[in-house]
C-alpha cells in the first residue's frame, strides 16, 4: 500500500492494477467501461456492443482523450463527424458537445481529467489516491 513520507496511508488501492476481472459499469445501454484512476486522471477501457449509441452531451468539467483499440465508432465532436478506427485518437475538450455510435461494436481506451466520479464503479478499489485524497475529482 502507498504511504506518504511521514508513514501515513494514502490509499487502500494498490498502485499496480489490472483492468481484467473488474465488474463493468454501464453508463448507457450497451456501453460498458472499467476504470482505474489516480488524483488527476481516470483511464477507462470502454466497450460498445453493436448498435450502441451515446446521445449528444458534454462534460462540463472534464477533458476526454480516446484511443481506438478495435472496431469502428462514428463520432461527432462539435459540428464535425468522423469514423474512428483502430489507432485513431480524438480529443474532446471540456464543455464541447459530442455524440457516439457504433454499428458493429468497438473498444477504446479513454483518459478523463479531472476524474469524473460517475465513471468509477468502486471508489475504494478503483482509485489510487495520493496526498490530495481526490479533492480534484468532480461529480456530475
Amino acid at each position: 500500500m502507498p504511504y506518504l513520507p511521514d508513514g501515513a496511508l494514502v490509499s487502500s488501492a494498490p498502485p499496480f492494477q489490472s483492468m481484467d476481472g473488474r465488474t463493468p459499469l454501464s453508463l448507457f445501454p450497451r456501453v460498458t467501461l472499467e476504470s482505474v484512476g489516480g488524483e488527476q486522471v481516470l483511464l477507462c477501457r470502454v466497450r460498445y456492443e453493436p448498435g450502441a449509441e451515446v446521445p449528444r452531451h458534454s462534460h462540463e468539467h472534464t477533458e476526454q482523450l480516446m484511443y481506438m483499440l478495435e472496431g469502428e465508432l462514428e463520432m461527432t465532436v462539435g459540428a464535425e463527424t468522423r469514423t474512428l478506427r483502430e489507432g485513431d485518437v480524438v480529443v474532446v475538450n471540456r464543455g464541447v458537445e459530442h455524440s457516439l455510435r457504433s454499428e458493429d461494436g468497438c473498444a477504446f481506451f479513454e483518459a478523463l481529467a479531472p476524474v469524473p466520479l460517475d465513471h468509477v464503479a468502486d471508489r475504494e478499489r478503483d482509485l489510487v489516491l495520493g496526498p490530495d485524497s481526490g479533492r480534484l475529482h468532480v461529480e456530475r
